[in-house]
């Protein structure tokens, strides 16, 4: 299927590629959760997965390097905030270590590209 319609700046960056896919990951991770921690870990793990492909969008959309910088530090916090979640819902039993490993794996991508990304961003900031 041919899309018409305009593709954002952010949408392609490979970085945003993979945190939307590990939103949509961690969501349905979540489906499985006990209903209990509906309002506790599922809403505080989905909000920060969902953070860090929306800062990056945000960021990308800011007219100077600084404000990019700051939104780019904000995805790599979120992301970070995300794998303390997935660390928690392993200690309570609710994933394997098998499936922290596989999460922790994509995550430590993430940060690895978001961490180049703002280094790009300050250097373009000193200069």
């Amino acid at each position: 299927m041919e899309n018409n319609w305009f593709t954002y700046r952010f949408e392609k960056l490979e970085v945003d590629q993979l945190a939307r896919k590990i939103r949509v990951e961690i969501k349905k991770l979540t489906l499985n959760f006990p209903p209990d921690e509906k309002f506790e870990l599922i809403s505080q793990l989905r909000r920060s997965s969902s953070s860090i492909a929306s800062n990056l969008a945000e960021g990308s959309g800011r007219a100077t390097h600084n404000d990019q910088a700051h939104f780019s530090n904000i995805a790599f916090s979120s992301s970070l905030e995300t794998m303390n979640h997935l660390i928690y819902a392993f200690d309570m039993e609710y994933i394997s270590e098998q499936t922290c490993t596989g999460f922790r794996l994509k995550m430590d991508e993430i940060m690895n590209k978001i961490n180049s990304r703002y280094k790009y961003q300050i250097v373009r900031i000193e200069n």
